[in-house]
């Protein structure tokens, strides 16, 4: 099938050990939420020296996002818990700073929403066609978090006049490329369950066995009609009988002579 690959999510269980490389930085992640919640919410966020940190922070787990998958499907790490744990890091950080930001009034809060609910359906759609295949990123999809991380550490740095204004049109790009390459996504996922092996498969196995109850349904119908036309000769078989029997029996009973016949009647005197 052009343009899938096997997903790893949806292969069997591995025989790796959950304790590895790549599930460590995929916990190093989940584990640097609360220290960006608590950088950039330090003092209301005007601390300048905690914000500058919470940048920081930000930047070393956005890494350990782009290097933990690789390294999974690499040296045959893939597990159930990464399996789990991985987009439930990404979304929880990216969440996290979004709100801590809109909290603050740093950042608007219809954008924090447009892209929570960007990624948290992808990520759902990404599970609903697991067993199909997976959908590579595409190049609006990798330009899309290049710009969003940017965008995020822009705003988690203490910035002012023009340095701001960049801040703002690279968030605004980061929105519209979000939506944008949201509605690709949801496009491709209804392609991939409609044209995928599987897919096609099921299709093919329905088609076989609807042919095969067909003739049967088919021999039926005449069968039915045969055997109302026998029961018909059975019920006409049972009357005639009976009819020639009543006819037979008015053919044998005498004629009864009717009362004040001629010989009762009384003779004529001369």
């Amino acid at each position: 099938m052009t343009g899938t690959v096997p997903d790893p999510a949806a292969l069997p269980p591995q025989t790796a050990r959950v304790l590895n490389l790549a599930n460590g930085l995929t916990v190093l992640r989940l584990l640097l939420v609360p220290v960006v919640a608590v950088t950039l919410l330090h003092d209301g966020g005007r601390a300048t020296g905690w914000r500058i940190a919470a940048c920081v922070v930000f930047g070393i787990a956005s890494v350990t996002d782009r290097i933990d998958g690789d390294i999974a499907r690499r040296r045959g790490l893939i597990t159930e818990f990464g399996k789990l744990a991985d987009p439930l890091a990404d979304k929880a950080l990216t969440g996290t700073v979004l709100v801590g930001l809109s909290s603050l009034a740093l950042l608007p809060w219809w954008v924090t929403l447009v892209i929570l609910v960007r990624e948290v359906g992808v990520t759902l759609l990404r599970f609903w066609v697991i067993r199909h295949g997976v959908i590579p990123a595409s190049r609006g999809g990798k330009v899309k978090t290049l710009v969003q991380s940017v965008a995020i550490r822009l705003y988690l740095l203490p910035l002012s006049g023009p340095l701001a204004s960049a801040a703002a049109w690279t968030m605004g790009l980061a929105v519209v490329l979000t939506v944008v390459t949201g509605v690709d996504y949801v496009v491709r996922a209804l392609t991939l369950r409609q044209t995928s092996a599987r897919a096609v498969s099921r299709r093919a196995t329905a088609a076989s066995a609807g042919a095969r109850t067909a003739p049967g349904a088919a021999a039926g119908a005449p069968a039915s009609r045969s055997d109302a036309g026998s029961a018909g000769a059975r019920e006409r078989a049972r009357a005639e009988p009976a009819g020639a029997e009543a006819a037979a029996g008015k053919l044998a009973d005498p004629p009864l002579r009717s009362v004040g016949s001629s010989d009762d009647r009384p003779v004529a005197r001369p």
